[in-house]
């Protein structure tokens, strides 16, 4: 009997050594795979670029801003065209410095991004996965409220909770998160009923590890791949959402951020004064495309139904 405990134990430590080992292999191979795709490098590339850009926003600007996220005023410089000195891309009808803002609007846009995808992923992977797992009526009073989420279109969502909230970009953040958490739960939900049936979760239930233990060892490593692909699309369509809440008035005035610069620059349009809202509503575009071009090379190589059409 210990024999045949022992002989078990070892067949079962094989299996997750060989079950890390495909892991591993299969990560290079979807690395490899995303690096092969010319449009995904395309979209690496830009993505690269306005990290750097957000990054070195303190370097490449006008250094001891007092609050640099707010666009310097130079009122005398007002609706100067690009190339003039000292406003490389010109200045809004406000006298706002279009290429200041376009900067620090890329670190605005990234920190919009990352503090909402962050937060959606935790709560959504949270709900997900309680839903998943507890299943019955906790799994299906869960899932009604995220399909009456899911039932009002997201710009419209958050307009309506960002304009009774006040115009702030903490409040803008606060509606993102609200919009966006459910999909994660979604999809995490659906991950969690179909790998919780997998031979290796059957063989840590024999194991003895608690259901805790499989969930943090065996779920929800190997979950994670859908999530990933919506995470990065989001960070994409994150900033074309809070964008248009700026340009709409609903964010803070002056700060600097794409669709506020937008939404300053479109009275000159008419004027022929198209630089103040072409160079950052150009932003705007790069940045969603890049993301979509980056999440949606990941999808390619990550959903098995993409891969037997190719």
């Amino acid at each position: 009997m210990s024999q045949d405990l022992k002989t078990s134990s070892v067949a079962i430590e094989g299996l997750n050594d060989s079950a890390f080992k495909v892991r591993l292999k299969r990560n290079l191979e979807i690395i490899q795979n995303v690096l092969e795709n010319p449009t995904t490098v395309i979209g690496l590339i830009i993505v690269i670029l306005m990290l750097l850009m957000a990054l070195l926003a303190p370097i490449i600007t006008e250094p001891n801003m007092p609050d640099p996220y707010q666009m310097p005023r130079d009122w005398k410089a007002a609706r100067s065209a690009p190339l003039t000195p000292g406003h490389v891309l010109g200045t809004t009808n406000r006298g706002g410095d279009v290429y200041y803002g376009v900067v620090w609007g890329a670190r605005t846009s990234l920190k919009l991004s990352l503090i909402v995808v962050c937060l959606t992923v935790v709560v959504g992977v949270t709900i997900g996965s309680i839903a998943g797992i507890v299943g019955g009526k906790v799994d299906e009073i869960l899932m009604r409220v995220v399909d009456v989420f899911l039932s009002i279109p997201e710009l419209i969502f958050a307009l309506a909770i960002a304009a009774i909230l006040g115009p702030s970009f903490t409040n803008i953040i606060l509606a993102l998160v609200v919009v966006f958490w459910v999909k994660y739960a979604r999809i995490m939900r659906a991950q969690v009923i179909r790998i919780k049936q997998r031979e290796y979760v059957d063989a840590a239930r024999v194991m003895g590890d608690s259901k805790m233990q499989i969930y943090l060892k065996d779920i929800l490593p190997n979950s994670f791949s859908p999530v990933m692909v919506q995470a990065t699309l989001d960070m994409g369509n994150i900033v074309l959402v809070g964008a248009t809440l700026s340009f709409i008035g609903l964010s803070e005035a002056g700060i600097a951020e794409w669709g506020v610069l937008v939404s300053e620059g479109q009275a000159g349009i008419s004027a022929g004064r198209w630089w103040a809202s072409t160079f950052p509503g150009l932003m705007v575009f790069l940045w969603a495309l890049a993301f979509n071009l980056v999440g949606d090379g990941l999808r390619d190589v990550l959903d098995p139904r993409t891969e037997t059409k190719r």
